[in-house]
C-alpha cells in the first residue's frame, strides 16, 4: 500500500506528466459535459423512446461508445464512430490501392495525407449518418406519443450541429494524443464505456438487493466472475509468440555493428476487436429482418429468420456470431500481418531466424506460426464475445451483462494497459520505480 501511495506521489512530482494528466482530465471533462447537452428543439421528456430503442443490438454498442449521448439526443450523439469507420476504410484502402500504399511508405508526409483523407471521409459519413439519426429520432419519439416533427430546415441545421459535434470530439481526441496521456480517440471511447459501466453496476446492485434470489451474495459472485473475465481479456490482449531473430555482425572501421539477438512479437490476437465489430455489424442485418418477420407470415422466409435470429440470447444467433468472429479474425490477421513484408525487411537488415533460410522460407515459417497461434486466439475471442449472452441467461441485467465480454471489455483492457504503459515510461525516464513490482506493463503495440 505504501509503495502504491509513493508511486502516485512520484507521478505528480514529474511536471510534464502532471501537466499531461491535467490536460487529459480537462478535455475529457469537456467531452462528458457535451454528452449531456440535448439537441435544440428536442424535449428531454420525449427521449424515453430513444432509450428503449438503444437498449440492445448494434444501437446499444453505438450508445456505449458515445457514453450515452446517442440515446440522449446529445450534440455528441454520433460520437467518434464515424471517424473510426473512416479510419478502417482508409486502412483497408491502403492494403488494396497502390496510391494509398505509396502514401503509407512516404513516412510522416504520407501519414499526414492519409489523416487528411480520413477527416474528409469522416465528414462525408457524418452527412449521411446525421439525417438518418434525426429521421429515426423523429420516428421513435412520434411512435411513443411525443412531438418531434422536424422541418427540412431544422433537419439541415441539426445535421450540421451533429456533424460539428463529432468533428469537435475528433479534435479533442487529437489534442489528448498530443498534449495528454494515451491515445486520444481510444481514451474518449474508454470514458464513454466507463460512464456506462458505473451506471450499469449500480443498477445491477440495486436490482439484486430488491430480489429474493441470491441477493447480495449473487452480486458478489458476479463481480468475481467479472474479474476473472477481465483477467482472461488481459491474457488475450497481451498474449504473444516471440520468434527469435539474429542479426549478422558487420565490422565498419574499428567498430562492430549487429550481432544482437532480438525477437519478433507475433500477437495471439493480432486483429484486436475488429472481428467483433465486423461480426456485430453483419449480425445486425438478420436482427433487422427478424423485426420485420415478427409481423409477417410465420411460415415465410422472414418468419424463419425471426425464429432463428430474433433472440440475441438464442443458441443459433450466438453460434453464427461465434463462427463469424473466428472467420473474421483469420481474415483481418491475414491483411494486417504480412509475413512476406516481415521476411523482406529482415533480409534487408541482415537479419534471419535461426535454422530458417532468409526470404521465402522465412515468410512460410512466419505464416505457419501465425496460422497456429491465430486459431486459439480466434476461439478465445469468440468465447469472450458471446460471454454477455451467458450472463444474460443467468439473470444478469442487460446493461451490466455487456461488460462480461465483447468489444467493451477488450477496449477497456487494451486502452487501460496502453495508458498505464505511457505513465510507467515517464516514471522510468525520471529514474522512478514502475507501476509493477517486477517487469514492465506491455501495451497492445508491443
Amino acid at each position: 500500500m505504501m509503495k502504491f501511495i509513493q508511486t502516485i506521489l512520484n507521478i505528480f512530482k514529474i511536471e510534464d506528466l502532471r501537466n499531461r494528466l491535467g490536460v487529459t482530465f480537462l478535455l475529457v471533462l469537456v467531452y462528458r459535459l457535451g454528452c449531456h447537452i440535448v439537441l435544440p428543439g428536442i424535449s428531454p421528456a420525449d427521449l424515453e423512446a430513444m432509450r428503449n430503442f438503444t437498449d440492445k443490438g448494434l444501437m446499444q454498442l453505438l450508445d456505449m461508445f458515445s457514453g450515452g449521448a446517442f440515446s440522449q439526443a446529445s450534440i455528441f450523439a454520433l460520437g467518434i464512430m464515424p471517424y473510426i469507420t473512416a479510419s478502417i476504410v482508409i486502412q483497408l484502402a491502403g492494403m488494396v490501392l497502390p496510391s494509398f500504399q505509396k502514401m503509407q511508405r512516404e513516412g510522416e508526409s504520407g501519414r499526414m495525407k492519409l489523416n487528411q483523407y480520413t477527416r474528409y471521409l469522416t465528414v462525408a459519413i457524418l452527412f449521411v449518418q446525421a439525417p438518418a439519426y434525426l429521421v429515426n429520432l423523429q420516428y421513435q419519439v412520434t411512435a411513443a406519443g411525443g412531438h418531434a416533427q422536424l422541418s427540412m430546415w431544422v433537419m439541415i441545421y441539426l445535421s450540421v450541429v451533429l456533424t460539428a459535434g463529432s468533428m469537435f470530439i475528433m479534435w479533442l481526441g487529437e489534442k489528448i494524443t498530443d498534449k495528454g496521456v494515451g491515445n486520444g480517440i481510444s481514451m474518449i471511447i474508454l470514458v464513454g464505456i466507463i460512464a456506462r459501466f458505473l451506471g450499469a453496476i449500480f443498477q445491477e446492485f440495486t436490482g439484486r438487493l430488491n430480489t429474493a434470489q441470491g441477493g447480495l451474495v449473487m452480486f458478489l459472485v458476479e463481480i468475481i466472475i467479472l474479474f476473472a473475465v477481465i483477467a482472461g481479456g488481459i491474457m488475450l490482449v497481451q498474449g504473444t509468440r516471440k520468434v527469435p531473430v539474429q542479426y549478422a555482425k558487420r565490422i565498419i572501421g574499428n567498430r562492430q555493428y549487429g550481432g544482437a539477438r532480438q525477437y519478433i512479437p507475433l500477437k495471439v490476437n493480432a486483429a484486436n476487436v475488429m472481428p467483433i465489430i465486423f461480426a456485430q455489424a453483419l449480425m445486425f442485418i438478420p436482427i433487422t429482418l427478424a423485426g420485420f418477420g415478427a409481423h409477417s407470415n410465420a411460415d415465410g422466409i422472414l418468419g424463419t429468420i425471426s425464429r432463428v435470429f430474433g433472440d440475441m440470447n438464442g443458441v443459433w444467433y450466438n453460434v453464427v456470431y461465434f463462427v463469424m468472429i473466428v472467420l473474421f479474425t483469420y481474415f483481418y490477421t491475414a491483411i494486417t500481418v504480412r509475413p512476406n513484408d516481415i521476411a523482406e525487411n529482415l533480409k534487408k537488415n541482415s537479419g534471419f531466424i535461426p535454422g530458417v533460410k532468409p526470404g521465402k522460407k522465412t515468410a512460410e515459417y512466419l505464416d505457419s506460426i501465425m496460422s497456429r497461434i491465430t486459431l486459439p486466439g480466434s476461439l478465445f475471442l469468440g468465447i469472450v464475445a458471446i460471454m454477455p449472452a451467458f450472463a444474460r441467461y443467468f439473470g444478469v441485467n442487460q446493461s451490466f451483462a455487456q461488460f462480461f465480454g465483447g468489444t467493451s471489455l477488450l477496449i477497456l483492457v487494451g486502452v487501460v494497459l496502453d495508458t498505464l504503459q505511457q505513465i510507467e515510461t515517464h516514471l522510468m525516464m525520471h529514474h522512478y520505480d514502475g507501476l509493477m513490482k517486477s517487469g514492465k506493463i506491455k501495451g497492445r503495440t508491443n
